[in-house]
């Protein structure tokens, strides 16, 4: 037997879209991809700004790890020249060059003899100061040379 030709047109209308639906489907799909995309296009280059970050902070590593090789009188005498905490050394990068890594020397007051709470004033026991820091200011690298 056939069905009734009511029934089966009722079947007919759900067993499709009609073009109205595909057409809001179609721009909910085209206006959540612009996100997805732009997320994904984040997400890959992610990887390129780590690297950057990484070899910046080797590199500060590396200069950390040169400067406190040198003999503490010769750094001293660095601090000493330099005049302040604040003041770039001679071991400093030349100016010009990629990536460009300051060099900052001073004499520490490690045991605060003076009373002054200041950790750059006063005499210590050849503590020395030592901070390493890109041009931009960060990141930066320090650290206590003893002799």
């Amino acid at each position: 037997m056939r069905p009734a030709p009511a029934l089966t047109r009722k079947r007919l209308r759900q067993a499709g879209f009609y073009y109205a639906e595909a057409l809001v489907s179609t721009v909910i799909v085209g206006v959540c991809l612009a996100p997805a995309v732009s997320a994904l296009h984040s997400a890959l280059e992610a990887p390129a700004v780590e690297v950057g970050i990484v070899n910046g902070r080797q590199h500060l590593q590396s200069k950390l790890e040169q400067v406190l090789a040198q003999p503490i009188a010769d750094l001293d005498a660095a601090a000493a020249a330099a005049g302040s905490p604040g003041t770039p050394t001679s071991y400093s990068e030349p100016a010009g060059t990629a990536d460009r890594v300051l060099v900052y020397l001073s004499r520490y007051d490690g045991d605060n003899a003076d009373g002054d709470n200041n950790s750059f004033t006063g005499t210590d026991s050849g503590l020395l100061w030592v901070r390493v820091q890109t041009v931009g200011g960060t990141p930066s690298l320090t650290a206590l040379a003893t002799p």
